[in-house]
């Protein structure tokens, strides 16, 4: 395999592709659990469907092709990111209500898209649950560019977004600007679930930003500590997913996400275990 690896440029492409997902989809996803926000990668995904279903009605039916069905999609997730923050501040007191909307509309959009465009191909496919062969030179550069400005964008906004994710209110009073930076973090979600799609598919995206995190809050002692432990878990399951895909000739979403939920099972269990032992020495 390390010699399909250097031999296949779409094989390299995939693999460097797959760890930059590993880094940037936990590493977002430990910010939108604390906020429980689970539901939102759920929500962009399905927007980010529409837009690859666009794409390629455009493609099939005018052979137009200013943006390839990824970028498409990634145009539909930023939008719908945006819509969504316009919609929590319309429903005040009802914030979440905007997610489910936005979902609502992604899946219509993708049904009247996907029907439009003569239904499903095995491109769509690859969409859907991931594909080991479908990451192009291209996708690795803007899924490149993407980690980059994510990872940066961390660091320089750890504190603020640290706060926001905690205490909202007490983030406003401390004198940070909780909607730019919200929305900021809102479009960054949009272009990572748009980035992961080719790699984990669309129905998939979410289990990659909330498994690795719920497995890593059983046993992390601190906020850092389970960023890193989500990353650890998220390139674990990321690294096997594409290796099973690559031997056994299978979509690597569905192996990410098992891999995910047998990591999140694995420290369920090592709590239990901690907590046993503690109750036994205190007795």
């Amino acid at each position: 395999m390390l010699a399909d690896l250097f031999e296949f440029d779409f094989l390299r492409n995939t693999f460097l592709t797959g760890i930059l997902i590993g880094v940037i989809a936990p590493l977002l996803g430990t910010f939108i659990v604390v906020r429980r926000l689970s539901l939102i990668a759920d929500a962009l995904s399905h927007v980010t469907l529409a837009g690859i279903a666009f794409g390629l009605f455009l493609e099939k039916k005018f052979a137009f092709t200013l943006l390839p069905p990824l970028y498409s999609g990634m145009a539909f997730s930023v939008l719908g990111s945006i819509f969504i923050e316009k919609l929590r501040g319309v429903y005040k007191s009802y914030q979440e209500i905007a997610i489910p909307i936005i979902l609502s509309g992604g899946v219509g959009l993708s049904v009247i898209f996907i029907a439009l465009a003569d239904g499903f191909n095995t491109e769509l496919m690859n969409y859907l649950f991931g594909s080991v062969s479908a990451v192009s030179q291209g996708d690795f550069i803007s899924i490149l560019c993407i980690s980059i400005v994510v990872v940066l964008i961390i660091m320089l906004f750890y504190k603020e977004l640290f706060t926001l994710s905690f205490d909202e209110e007490h983030a406003r009073v401390s004198g940070i600007h909780a909607k730019p930076i919200h929305l900021l973090f809102i479009v960054l979600t949009a272009l990572v679930i748009a980035a992961s799609i080719r790699i984990v598919g669309v129905l998939l995206v979410s289990a990659l930003m909330t498994l690795p995190v719920a497995a890593s809050m059983r046993i992390a002692k601190g906020f850092k500590q389970m960023m890193f432990l989500s990353i650890a878990f998220g390139e674990i399951a990321v690294m096997i997913g594409l290796i099973s895909g690559y031997y056994l000739n299978i979509p690597p979403g569905g192996t990410i996400v098992v891999v995910s939920i047998i990591i999140l099972l694995i420290s369920i269990s090592i709590k239990r275990i901690r907590f046993g032992k503690k109750v036994r020495v205190s007795s």
